[in-house]
């Protein structure tokens, strides 16, 4: 092999995690996030690298906020673009790594001058969701800022296939997988639905690189992706999601190939993971050989933590057996904070360059964790975390969880008020708020809980959306769906024991959680929204998909809403929903019934609001046939014949106004729920205008001529109404 020179040596940057937009609202940490990616990024330019490889969670959030949005893009101009030609060259098809209009890398764009172009997949805070799956990565792709790529489609069965680049005598063979539910992935993996993709020819020549985005522990018996699972002509992996910084690459033996974990660019939880420093790395690929450059960031926030037992210091180990000791037990851990925030400190300015010396160090993240389980009997008399961390206001950016208490394993199995098994002490110290998931916390809980109709694995599913996705419906959604579900099979049980009931709901509950087990169960319902009011402020009230009357909870819950509209004397415009309702409820076959149902004098309002508004809003559940009423011959625009019989009882207002037994007699025992005074909306024939006194005849459909502009007569008096009882 000749002798590899700079121009054959790809030099990429890594870097994971970054999360920008975490805890942005904070007044301290708010800006810490988008800061330290704005210095990776910077250190791509000055650098000089060939590319940016990013491992999933560029964001915090699936739906980034406007602030987050605008860093984000601002640092990706400021060091991307550029005059500096690329010299990656393309020699896979594009259209297999890159979809939507633009299924090409955004530096051979004619269009777009990018000198560093940034290659990232998705991770599980910034996966796709909501209409059309888009991600937070999409709008960055579409604008040219960064070719998003490593998508999966299909959960259940995974095609991974390689972009091919090139520089000099160098081919690198790049390999994205983005975040896929690792209970799922591990499955799909095992099922052998997991196919990867290899160059065509000259395969030995290759350098294989790869970045995922699963847990790497196995935190559960299937919840994370093994590195066996890979294959073994991979290179390097980086692996992202992982928080805590293992720069250095780690070969494993059996696959033979090495591992690099850059961690996280901003601490989201205080754990000791998180207190490494923070690094990334620049990659020089040549040939077929590889170095890594680690280089620590200097933006990221100091972080000390600590773990002391309370029985083993030497100044306080006797104080659980005196009284009124909480003071002195107070000094002593204030003095440990003390010192931890000035070793952050200190190591905070070792790392800073000597011009930039005398700025002031940030606050720094101070945990300290204090096991307080008191030998012999004896008790320490602890001060309330929170009161003890905003001792340090103005010394830590954590001012509320600056300490953490916690005891021994209890033996005993712990209960709560309610006399619902908890999960053990170590579990719970364990399951943190700043870094438990929330699946995993429901998961611990409900273990001990017997759920009697709602499946728990979909339960924590649900929550999980809630919290993670700020999908504010998912709770209502499953609870509802899981309900219906229930109460359908219930509806099939012959036996009406109690017993037998119980034994049902059983059983379909299990096998709900094991078809959500197996991937047969999912959430493919969405909510239907009903349409914004027109007195809804967004600014002042919110969104209107936040509200708790914006979901539609059945088919029928939003006909119901716009029939009780209809019932004023005025019919707003905005409200079209309610056009589409009058005509659902006429579904009987006999066109005299539905004629009774007061459809007629709707339907008028329909013609006349058509004229000035051409979208009608519907439910997309409903059936068109029932929606939409057999159109008539074209009517005048000032009288309107209804394409349905006329019911010879409804003849006028005015004959509606005499005795009511009259009025329901002449009915024929059929009740209308809507008078309309303004108009009148039923014909009546001029032949019987003035024959009160015969048999009054229902006329068809035929008879009634919308040429006639004699269509409607004036009402008879209430005496001739009468009258014509009587003879009847």
């Amino acid at each position: 092999m000749p002798g590899r020179t700079a121009a054959d040596t790809i030099r990429i940057l890594v870097a994971t995690d970054s999360h920008v937009g975490y805890n942005e609202r904070d007044h301290i940490r708010g800006d810490d996030s988008w800061k330290s990616f704005h210095e990776v990024m910077c250190l791509a330019k000055n650098k000089d690298v060939d590319m940016v490889l990013l491992g999933g969670d560029l964001f915090h959030e699936n739906k980034p906020s406007r602030k987050s949005m605008y860093q984000v893009m601002r640092s990706l101009r400021m060091n991307c673009l550029g005059e500096k030609p690329c010299e990656l060259e393309v020699l896979s098809d594009m259209s297999e790594n890159f979809q939507g209009a633009f299924n090409h890398v955004n530096y051979e764009d004619p269009d777009i001058n990018i000198s560093i172009p940034v290659f990232s997949i998705h991770g599980n805070h910034d996966d796709p969701s909501g209409q059309g799956h888009f991600a937070a990565l999409d709008l960055l792709q579409v604008s040219g800022l960064v070719n998003y790529f490593g998508r999966t489609p299909e959960s259940d069965n995974i095609h991974i296939k390689p972009i091919l680049l090139q520089k000099g005598n160098t081919k690198l063979a790049l390999y994205g997988m983005s975040n896929v539910r690792d209970e799922r992935l591990f499955r799909t993996f095992r099922d052998g639905k997991v196919k990867f993709f290899q160059p065509g020819t000259q395969k030995e020549d290759w350098f294989n690189l790869m970045t995922v985005h699963q847990n790497h522990h196995a935190y559960t018996e299937t919840g994370y992706l093994p590195e066996n699972f890979l294959p073994a002509f991979l290179d390097l992996v980086v692996w992202g999601h992982e928080h805590e910084c293992l720069i250095e690459p780690k070969l494993n033996p059996e696959m033979n190939f090495h591992v690099m974990q850059p961690g996280s660019s901003v601490a989201t939880s205080l754990m000791p993971g998180e207190a490494v420093p923070k690094h990334v790395a620049i990659v020089s690929v040549t040939g077929r050989d590889f170095e890594v450059e680690p280089i620590r960031l200097k933006t990221i926030r100091p972080f000390a933590m600590k773990e002391i037992i309370l029985s083993e210091e030497k100044e306080i180990k006797n104080l659980a057996k005196r009284q009124d000791h909480r003071a002195e037990l107070t000094r002593h851990l204030m003095a440990i904070v003390d010192e931890l925030i000035e070793q952050a400190t200190d190591e905070w300015k070792e790392v800073q360059v000597v011009e930039d010396v005398e700025e002031e160090p940030p606050k720094p993240l101070i945990r300290l964790r204090v096991e307080y389980s008191a030998p012999g009997g004896g008790n320490y008399d602890c001060e309330n975390p929170q009161r003890f961390s905003n001792r340090f206001v103005e010394k830590v950016a954590n001012t509320n969880d600056v300490i953490q208490f916690y005891r021994k394993k209890a033996s005993a199995s712990r209960k709560a008020a309610s006399g619902a098994d908890l999960p053990e002490e170590s579990v719970l110290a364990q399951l943190a708020v700043d870094s438990v998931r929330i699946e995993k916390l429901v998961r611990e809980f409900l273990e001990a809980q017997n759920l009697t109709i709602l499946p728990q694995n979909s339960f924590g599913d649900a929550v999980s959306q809630f919290v993670d996705k700020d999908d504010k419906h998912a709770m209502e959604m499953f609870v509802q769906d899981s309900l219906k579900s229930q109460i359908k099979h219930l509806m099939g049980v012959d036996q009406a024991d109690e017993e037998d009931l119980m034994d049902a709901v059983d059983q379909h509950r299990s096998k709900m959680e094991a078809m959500f087990a197996a991937g047969e169960l999912k959430r493919t319902r969405k909510a239907k929204m009903k349409p914004k009011p027109t007195n809804w402020n967004s600014d002042m009230d919110g969104n209107w998909s936040d509200a708790p009357g914006a979901l539609i909870h059945s088919s029928d819950e939003g006909r119901e809403d716009d029939d009780e509209d209809d019932a004023g004397s005025v019919v707003a415009p905005a409200k079209g929903r309610g056009k589409a309702a009058a005509p659902k409820k006429a579904v009987a076959p006999a066109k005299k019934a539905a004629a009774a149902k007061g459809g007629r004098g709707k339907k008028k309002v329909v013609e006349e609001e058509s004229e000035d508004e051409d979208v009608l809003m519907i439910d997309s559940d409903e059936d068109e046939s029932q929606l939409f009423v057999k159109p008539a011959a074209p009517a005048r625009a000032t009288k309107k014949v209804a394409p349905r019989k006329a019911s010879p009882a409804k003849r006028a207002p005015a004959a509606l106004r005499g005795s009511g037994r009259a009025a329901a007699a002449a009915a024929g025992g059929k009740s209308q729920s809507k008078l309309d005074f303004s108009q009148p909306s039923f014909s009546q024939p001029r032949s019987q205008a003035n024959g009160g006194n015969k048999k009054m005849k229902e006329l068809s459909e035929d008879e009634i001529s919308d040429d006639d502009d004699d269509a409607f007569e004036p009402a008879p008096s209430t005496a001739t109404v009468r009258s014509t009882r009587i003879k009847r």
